[in-house]
């Protein structure tokens, strides 16, 4: 197979476009757009202090000395942002919500309505401007790369445009005022409009240059690494830590093992998917987990689905056990942040029970989402050294085999959460720097996932789908693998906020 074909002259030179392409990786490629977003949103931000002067005559005269205070504010914030929340009318969405002034609550509160007022909005459709600069931002600068860099620049600005349309509506149905109240996210909905297109009319030819899946999900995890702060290590100390990164392996491990030796699933990749997104943190475990064993579009397709089907279920089952049982705040967020999913829904979980349980599990979570590039590494190490390696061969794999499958957008992702902790932690005013560039780039990411997410649908058979589920085992691998990670947890938290650390998230 490796000898040439006879109509090829052996004396003919190797094609020359193969070196370019084998340079400019879709995971360096990743990395150059996710580090130029995340410089230039450090670059675009600015402090402004008050004038200590006019603060003290206005609040408490003349005589008393107040501080001056300084916000952080971002020269592109008005030019990104995404639709809302709307009730009727889904215009509403690229409009501004009004709210009540205080003196019309403080008359109302006299007689309070049976009813809260129905929301009004803006006639102009300023949040347009969000939108569409996030699809100009977005689509101008991977076209510039892919051009730069010799990639097919051309298919991707004629089907851009489309699928950011699909992009859009999917944010459209997700920001329904009811089916947000379910946290029925943005992703569920990207599939879902995917999937219809792909499975009825089919993906136009000349879309298919836009759907990038892996180049835009690895692009947004690059940009997540800036909001996973190492300080949210010390806000729990060891009792976060050992809920989050002792539970995770064990539960991760476990339910491989008992996906392939019990259940006997026929892909270990699906199986692998489905721990990593069940165990660690949902959709962005899944996804790099899916880099590092490669696998299929399909795969990923049904773990994201049974994900989020799983975690409206969670958000809304989780808090009413928690108060029906009588456990208290703490302890029910430290539970839901580490069996819940998405960082989304945890806080909607945490806000059913109080301020302190949405501190708490949130935190946990983002403990959790850390351990997002350690897992990729070591799936890519396992399967690399294991599940891919000749059984009959003797020789050993080395290290430049892991690194071939090593999936390398991660280390983006890792040097973006370093680097961002440093300046959070040791910069003048690094927190506030730090949360006004993550309040930008984190809008950009989101609107990578779910392009991300629509390309999915787009690339999806519903048939492949179909045959994957066959048999029900990916559906119980997940129901079982869920369940250890319910008790487990559960176990876990009791004993390090109620018996080793009792003052722990006081």
């Amino acid at each position: 197979m490796s000898e040439s074909s006879p109509t090829q002259n052996p004396d003919d030179p190797p094609p020359e476009p193969a070196a370019p392409v084998s340079f400019w990786s879709e995971d360096l490629l990743a990395i150059v757009i996710g580090w130029s977003i995340l410089l230039v949103s450090l670059a675009c931000v600015r402090f402004v202090t008050t004038n200590p002067d006019a603060v003290a005559r206005e609040a408490v005269g003349a005589s008393q000395v107040v501080e001056p205070e300084t916000e952080a504010t971002h020269l592109l914030a008005p030019y990104v942002g995404k639709p809302s929340r709307w009730y009727d009318d889904p215009v509403d969405a690229f409009r501004k919500e009004i709210k009540p002034e205080k003196a019309d609550v403080e008359e109302a509160s006299e007689e309070p309505p049976p009813l809260p007022p129905a929301p009004t909005f803006q006639p102009e459709l300023s949040r347009l401007t969000g939108t569409l600069g996030a699809g100009l931002i977005l689509g101008g600068l991977f076209t510039l790369v892919l051009f730069v860099t010799g990639g097919r620049a051309r298919e991707f600005l004629l089907g851009f445009p489309a699928i950011f349309l699909l992009a859009v509506l999917s944010y459209v149905m997700a920001g329904q005022a009811f089916v947000s109240a379910y946290n029925l996210e943005y992703a569920l909905w990207a599939l879902v409009v995917g999937l219809v297109i792909s499975n009825t009319v089919g993906t136009p030819e000349w879309m298919r240059g836009a759907v990038r899946t892996e180049f835009f999900i690895k692009t947004g995890l690059v940009l997540l690494g800036s909001e996973i702060l190492m300080s949210r290590l010390l806000a729990l100390g060891l009792p976060g830590v050992f809920v989050a990164w002792v539970v995770t392996p064990i539960v991760l491990i476990s339910t491989f093992w008992f996906g392939q030796k019990v259940l006997k699933l026929k892909s270990p990749t699906l199986n692998m998917v489905i721990s990593a997104d069940m165990s660690v943190c949902g959709v962005s475990a899944a996804i790099a987990s899916a880099a590092a064993c490669r696998a299929k579009k399909e795969e990923l397709s049904l773990a994201i689905g049974m994900s989020l089907s799983f975690t409206v279920i969670m958000m809304v089952v989780m808090p009413a056990v928690i108060r029906f049982t009588g456990m208290d705040e703490v302890l029910g967020g430290a539970w839901m942040g580490g069996t819940i999913d998405s960082t989304g829904a945890v806080a909607a979980a945490g806000e059913f029970l109080g301020d302190r349980a949405l501190e708490v599990a949130a935190t946990i979570k983002m403990i959790q989402n850390i351990l997002i590039g350690v897992v990729a590494f070591g799936i890519a190490v396992f399967w690399t050294t294991y599940m891919d390696r000749d059984p009959n061969s003797k020789t050993t794999v080395g290290w430049s085999e892991i690194w071939l499958r090593f999936p390398k957008f991660i280390l983006g992702f890792i040097i973006a959460s370093i680097v961002f902790s440093l300046i959070a932690g040791f910069a003048d005013d690094g927190a506030m720097w730090t949360g006004a560039s993550i309040g930008f780039t984190k809008g950009l990411r989101g609107w990578l996932f779910c392009l991300a997410f629509v390309s999915i649908g787009l690339e999806t058979n519903y048939a492949a789908i179909k045959e994957n589920l066959s048999g029900g085992k990916p559906l119980l691998l997940y129901v079982c693998g869920q369940s250890l990670n319910l008790v487990l947890t559960l176990a876990m938290a009791y004993l390090m906020f109620k018996v080793v650390f009792p003052t722990a998230g006081q």
